[in-house]
């Protein structure tokens, strides 16, 4: 029997169960306010600080279900790290910046940003159902930021109906499952009336913020829009509740391939044991482990980022002691816009000739022809080299 465990997020004591498992009602009644903070927390200096003064840069925002999560008493919380402002957030190192991924630079619709030959990021909404501390898009997300989010939804249809070197278009903000049903079924049945289409991705993390989104109506809605694959954002075995595993089954039952998107983040999962057991259990609720992101070098988020040393030696605990499918790709988005990079611990040694020399889990060494000799071949009853 697995020792993996999965609580439960219990209403708060003066709501129905009814109300609780509305997703409208959470939405609701979101944390969203210093005051609203302090009646349930003890907040530190630095906590109290940053909820004053980031608010300017990216909202507040925790859904009841989520702040469920957050251990009261322990200011070092991985959960209360992610979604509680900090006063670190307001000062800047000189490597940071507001779009570090360089989005606006590849934007060729209002909304629409094409970096890569075959697909795009489609940001479709600037509101999630919470705001995680180290936003890469905080420029943009929640409506405080420097920036607004501007989406012309016709320009952007036009410019995908007309470039049919584009298969593949990712649903993003934001979150878009934040869309109500038949906003959201608009936009996938206009997605899928473009014939060069292939597939069609939304990145989420309703299912972690907000499981009671993931209705049987919502599930039933997106498997008309097959293929259709789903990433999802857990970065610490906590958020792996029952509930949110109950609503990621959902629409695994609904035939929607999982995915799930980690961001390493110090004092949440810079740990062997805890990335271990996260991966672990995303297995568990049927989400593939996809990609461990470096942290962006997002402003304000310094105290939130591990060196990429230390990542290559997490993912160096990870290969050989659980199964393949267990192990996500680290990599780093090329700071301005550079796109995904693959970082991985070195398990080539060196080349010697014609071998490779190479480096196992254990630290064994193998070596391996980089081309065989050519076999021996049999003619007319005789070996021939």
């Amino acid at each position: 029997m697995s020792t993996l465990s999965f609580t439960t997020s219990p209403p708060w004591h003066d709501v129905s169960p009814d109300d609780w498992n509305n997703w409208r009602w959470q939405l609701r009644h979101r944390i969203a306010t210093l005051e609203q903070l302090e009646q349930r927390l003890t907040l530190t200096a630095a906590e109290r600080a940053g909820t004053v003064l980031a608010g300017g840069k990216l909202a507040l925002g925790i859904t009841p279900h989520f702040f469920n999560l957050v251990d009261a008493d322990d200011e070092h919380c991985p959960v209360r790290r992610q979604v509680v402002p900090r006063l670190e957030e307001v000062s800047y190192s000189p490597d940071e910046m507001s779009d570090p991924c360089g989005e606006d630079g590849d934007m060729v619709a209002p909304g629409l940003v094409r970096r890569y030959p075959d697909r795009v990021l489609f940001l479709v909404t600037d509101r999630c159902a919470s705001y995680c501390r180290y936003c890469t898009r905080s420029r943009v997300v929640s409506g405080v930021g420097e920036q607004e989010l501007e989406t012309d939804f016709e320009e952007a249809f036009r410019y995908l109906e007309t470039h049919a070197g584009v298969r593949d278009v990712l649903l993003s903000g934001g979150d878009p499952l934040l869309l109500s049903d038949g906003k959201l079924e608009g936009l996938l049945a206009r997605l899928r009336g473009i014939r060069h289409i292939q597939l069609v991705r939304i990145g989420s993390r309703a299912p972690v913020f907000l499981p009671q989104r993931i209705t049987p109506e919502l599930c039933a809605m997106l498997r008309k829009y097959h293929p259709l694959w789903m990433s999802v954002h857990v970065n610490h075995p906590r958020e792996l509740t029952v509930e949110t595993r109950e609503a990621l089954g959902r629409l695994a039952d609904a035939g929607i391939p999982l995915g799930n998107q980690s961001v390493l983040l110090k004092g949440v999962n810079n740990d062997g044991k805890v990335l271990l057991e996260l991966c672990q259990k995303l297995l568990m609720c049927r989400v593939r482990p996809y990609y461990l992101y470096q942290c962006d070098l997002i402003r304000g988020s310094a105290h939130l980022r591990t060196s990429i040393q230390e990542g290559l030696e997490l993912m160096n605990r990870l290969r050989g002691y659980t199964t393949g499918y267990a192990i996500p790709q680290y990599v780093v988005d090329g700071p301005g816009g550079g796109g995904k990079i693959p970082l991985n611990p070195n398990y080539i040694v060196a080349k010697t000739g014609d071998r490779f020399v190479l480096r196992n889990y254990k630290g064994e060494i193998y070596e391996y022809p980089e081309q065989s000799p050519e076999p021996a071949v049999l003619q007319h009853g005789r070996w021939k080299d």
